[in-house]
């Protein structure tokens, strides 16, 4: 192989291995989001479980 075909290829497979780490932090840190999003959205319905619950099966004792 001529050396411009190795620089070539060699160059080509810098930019593969950049495009995949980069994806692979992109890809981390929308799980990262995605994770947070869910908490925050069972964090809220637990709380509104909550509120709701305080009510449930208390009975006036006048």
């Amino acid at each position: 192989m001529s050396n411009q075909k190795q620089n070539n290829k060699s160059v080509a497979d810098g930019i593969k291995e950049t495009a995949g780490a980069a994806f692979h932090t992109i890809h981390s840190a929308l799980e990262t989001t995605e994770n947070v999003a869910m908490n925050a959205v069972d964090a809220a319905k637990n709380a509104a479980n909550n509120l709701a619950g305080n009510g449930k099966n208390q009975r006036n004792h006048d």
